[in-house]
């Protein structure tokens, strides 16, 4: 942790943390005020106010320069910035809003949004933004999948970046097998297993097998069956037999044309294979193409969208926009506001998502020159801003979803790529668990 001046059932666990996670809160500077329910007030617009990074860490120094800009422009209000690790700020935000602790503006992913959300811990912003310079300049795809995310069609957070799913590939490997670029899934799966060489230990693709599974994988199985939408009625087609199909042929590419320590892959371990080795093509998100340039410099791959079916469409799922939330409890909501307007503006953001390599979520930003350089960002938010691709919307809105998508699935999708379980039982479980979870949600909100 890094500090520098400038649903059903799981709330019982938010409370089992709280007493063990409140002394780190304590400890990283905050005032042990403020926890869900605490209305806050407008304040003078003056004075601190604390910001948590939700990716501290990974993006502090970008960070301390916005806080260093915004400071110079207000001098009469102080930021406390507070880095928390992107796996510790989940357990973070649930301890301060069940004990107290609350920071005034807080980075908030949409994978989390609606379980905050729906404890009252967050302000609804449509009304600021409308008012505000942002008004009219956030993506409206960010936007749609902001409001979808927190469950109640309103605006929880201000969304700053999207990291879309980008498929690399080497294109020295394509071009020595005399393979075109995988824009196709019948392509793609002719490339890994041409590329794949295991006497000399080449391999035509990486696959994600461990922590963060999941969405790569349904990312796998939208592409390939074409269905754009997570639900029919109050059911998912997650198990339908286009997907169980889709999932069987990617999950056939694991130790046949992927390396067998794949089935233990986290995105680091996935993303330092393929920078220092020699395989063919990798899924993984925007995040990563600045660790690729300086591994492999900017001749050796690409970075595209993910494929598209033999006709030309491209389905993919959403991946969680990340954006700023501001906190019913904070005593200065006027400071806390003009920090995140600032933080979200057109130069700020384009700082931001640079560092990161991210699509920004102000229109204006999204057309600067280092977008136009950076391909793979450049054609992600092309697809995202054109409308031809089709996004399914994940059910971020669901308090179980994160339990749902990692603890109790990504073991079983192990299992799949051992060949211990079928891609049919696989999706049949996560489809009964999804549509109990579904039930649920409707029936608590109505």
């Amino acid at each position: 942790m890094t500090i520098f001046h400038r649903g059903r059932g799981r709330a019982a666990s938010f409370l089992a943390l709280t007493t063990a996670l409140l002394l780190t809160a304590t400890a990283c500077g905050d005032d042990g005020s403020g926890g869900a329910g605490d209305k806050g007030g407008e304040g003078s617009g003056k004075g601190e106010i604390t910001f948590w990074d939700n990716n501290g860490g990974v993006r502090t120094d970008v960070w301390k320069e916005i806080i260093a800009e915004f400071e110079k422009k207000h001098p009469d209000i102080d930021v406390n910035y507070v880095g928390v690790a992107s796996t510790e700020v989940q357990s973070k935000y649930d301890t301060a809003i069940q004990g107290g602790g609350l920071p005034d503006v807080g980075g908030v992913g949409a994978a989390m949004l609606a379980g905050i959300a729906a404890q009252d811990a967050l302000e609804p912003l449509d009304e600021r933004i409308a008012a505000s310079p942002l008004g009219g300049k956030l993506n409206a795809g960010m936007v749609e999948n902001v409001k979808a995310a927190g469950g109640q069609d309103l605006m929880f957070t201000v969304p700053t970046s999207a990291s879309n799913g980008v498929l690399y590939y080497r294109t020295d490997l394509f071009e020595e097998a005399g393979l075109e670029p995988p824009t196709t899934w019948a392509k793609f799966f002719t490339a890994a297993d041409r590329l794949t060489a295991k006497d000399k230990n080449r391999f035509g693709y990486t696959i994600r097998g461990g922590a963060g599974s999941i969405a790569q994988a349904l990312d796998a199985m939208y592409g390939q069956s074409g269905i754009d939408t997570f639900w029919q009625g109050d059911r998912t087609t997650v198990n339908a037999p286009e997907n169980v199909a889709a999932l069987e042929k990617y999950a056939a590419l694991f130790k046949k044309n992927t390396p067998a320590a794949d089935v233990n892959n986290d995105f680091t371990k996935m993303v330092a294979q393929w920078d220092s080795g020699e395989i063919g093509m990798l899924n993984h998100n925007l995040g990563s193409y600045k660790d690729h340039v300086k591994a492999l410099g900017t001749e050796k791959f690409r970075g595209i969208p993910l494929p598209t079916t033999d006709d030309g469409t491209r389905v993919q799922v959403s991946n969680p926009v990340d954006g700023l939330g501001l906190f019913k409890s904070s005593k200065n909501k006027t400071a806390a506001w003009k920090f995140i307007e600032f933080a979200a503006s057109h130069e700020s953001n384009s700082r931001w998502n640079e560092s990161a390599g991210a699509i920004p979520a102000h229109t204006d930003a999204a057309k600067d020159a280092w977008v136009q350089k950076a391909e793979p960002t450049r054609l992600a938010a092309e697809a995202l801003s054109s409308g031809s691709t089709k996004i399914v919307q994940l059910p971020y809105y669901l308090p179980d979803w994160n339990t749902i998508s990692k603890a109790e699935n990504e073991p079983a999708f192990q299992k799949v790529l051992l060949g211990k379980m079928s891609a049919k039982d696989f999706l049949d479980s996560l489809a009964e668990q999804l549509n109990e979870a579904q039930a649920e949600w409707k029936q608590q909100n109505g």
